[in-house]
């Protein structure tokens, strides 16, 4: 039976690799296609870098699904599917920016984040640090443990978030931006929602939240947050989804998600 140790193993192997295929490649990234919008962007090296994953997967998991961003999902017969994000944060990859990551989890179940079970995850940064967790198993940083035991008072908490590529959604963001930014320390936004993740695993960031992720975004580095003791939940307090998504310690939790319904985060307007 495949352990969740034993799958982190084989997200920690498929991130590495990948990581070190993009970062040597970041000098020759251009632009092959649009999403969104027309700055929501995918290079040639977001492709190559899912279609290393899909293929080493083959090799080494041949039973399992796949759900990637950028290719056909894969049907599997084992009940385990990988989430694959070859590069979050492309935009910041193309401009050299050092805040994006590979993204590879394994959960079960069925592979929607309402209803699926995070078992693995492994999350490799543009400076080579490997964020990895299993569950029940705890979470890392490199060969450190990660792992919370307190959070300053909402008025103390430095505030992690990002925006969309559409810029009507962008404009509502800054709106709430705005809303809490009277309410909170301060706020950073990075642009590169798996790293923010585990930014708030290990306390560099206090609290996190982020409207229209899709799975790919969070599966890997949600599960690293929890392992190491941060609440990771959507508005309505369960499992994080694409309306809005909010990483707190427990104790704040709560009086975060509050401060962001009072700012308007709770309103429907068009996240996946």
């Amino acid at each position: 039976m495949t352990t969740p140790d034993a799958l982190m193993h084989v997200a920690r192997a498929l991130a590495q690799e990948t990581a070190t295929l993009i970062i040597d490649g970041r000098s020759e990234a251009e632009v092959a296609a649009t999403k969104s919008s027309p700055i929501d962007i995918v290079t040639q090296m977001d492709l190559k870098a899912e279609r290393l994953l899909r293929d080493r997967l083959a090799e080494l998991r041949p039973h399992d699904a796949i759900l990637g961003e950028e290719g056909d999902d894969v049907p599997g017969t084992s009940g385990i599917t990988w989430v694959l994000d070859p590069i979050d944060g492309t935009v910041n990859y193309l401009y050299g920016l050092p805040h994006f990551a590979v993204s590879v989890a394994a959960v079960s179940g069925d592979p929607t984040p309402q209803t699926w079970t995070p078992l693995a995850g492994a999350v490799c940064d543009g400076s080579g640090v490997m964020w990895s967790a299993s569950r029940g198993g705890g979470a890392w940083r490199n060969a450190q443990p990660l792992l919370r035991t307190a959070a300053p008072s909402l008025d103390g908490t430095l505030l992690g978030t990002g925006f969309q590529y559409v810029a009507e959604q962008r404009v509502r963001q800054g709106e709430i931006v705005t809303g809490m930014l009277g309410r909170v320390r301060d706020i950073r936004r990075l642009g590169v929602a798996a790293v923010d993740l585990c930014l708030v695993a290990a306390g560099h960031l206090d609290a996190y939240y982020e409207h229209g992720l899709h799975p790919w975004d969070f599966a890997a580095a949600a599960l690293i947050a929890q392992e190491a003791g941060v609440r990771v939940a959507g508005i309505d307090g369960g499992p994080p989804d694409g309306r809005l998504t909010i990483a707190a310690m427990p104790a704040v939790w709560d009086e975060l998600a509050e401060a962001l319904i009072e700012a308007g985060a709770d309103r429907s307007w068009g996240a996946p």
